[in-house]
């Protein structure tokens, strides 16, 4: 696909990208679009993006590489805290991929490919990736929501408040004001969620009615299971 840039610089999403639900935060809407703009060899190491938004990515000059890994696969040389707020990768990208590129390119779930100028290219939410600018670059970025991945948004607010970036400091409860606006504009929606939040809030007291059992029976060797974290599992289609 491409992006189409007016004379005069602007630009408007491509339309397939034209659904983003934070948009009923006006104004109140975190950080969101950016212009990028590196050296040949800059760009980015491993990360994803803020909020558990998704994003598309078009370049206006230059040409881009991208390697990227689902959610629920860890990039070789990339580690995490428990509670994932922190990142841990080697000190510069060039490291990384002297390091680890080929057992990346290797591992299961692993997509790489050039961007080049007018192209644009979409990362979906939690999807982890790291950018290299192949030549001088300019980059347009915007994060958005789409409704197939609006769960994964709430359930970020809801439940990493300490990861939440970009909003202004008037905004105290960025979840309360994001469903707030959701029930006005989008009420069946907001049902739905409602109805979504109500069956992982039992599946997490059922969690924690069976770890303590889990955890005894792993120590004896004995079956044992639990649920892992939303976030983190394996994307629907």
């Amino acid at each position: 696909m491409k992006l189409e840039v007016g004379p005069a610089g602007d630009y408007e999403a491509p339309s397939c990208f034209q659904e983003d639900l934070f948009a009923v935060l006006g104004d109140q809407r975190p950080d969101h679009r950016w212009l990028i703009i590196g050296p040949e060899r800059s760009g980015s190491t491993f990360h994803k993006d803020p909020n558990a938004t998704s994003a598309w990515n078009a370049v206006v000059r230059g040409s881009k590489y991208w390697i990227m890994f689902p959610p629920y696969i860890m990039p070789p040389g990339v580690f995490v805290s428990d509670d994932q707020s922190e990142v841990t990768s080697p000190l510069s990208i060039g490291e990384w991929l002297l390091s680890f590129h080929e057992e990346a390119r290797q591992t299961s779930g692993c997509l790489e490919g050039v961007c080049e100028e007018g192209e644009v290219l979409h990362v979906p939410s939690g999807w982890w990736h790291l950018v290299v600018n192949l030549d001088p670059a300019i980059a347009i970025t915007q994060n958005f929501v789409p409704r197939s991945h609006v769960g994964s948004v709430v359930d970020f607010l809801d439940r990493k408040r300490a990861q939440i970036s970009g909003f202004k400091d008037d905004v105290t409860d960025p979840l309360e004001l994001f469903l707030g606006r959701l029930k006005e504009e989008y009420p069946g929606l907001a049902v739905e969620l409602k109805r979504d939040d109500a069956d992982k809030s039992r599946k997490r007291k059922w969690e924690e009615v069976v770890a303590p059992a889990s955890v005894e029976n792993a120590s004896s060797g004995a079956f044992s299971f639990g649920f892992g974290d939303d976030l983190e599992s394996e994307p629907e289609d």
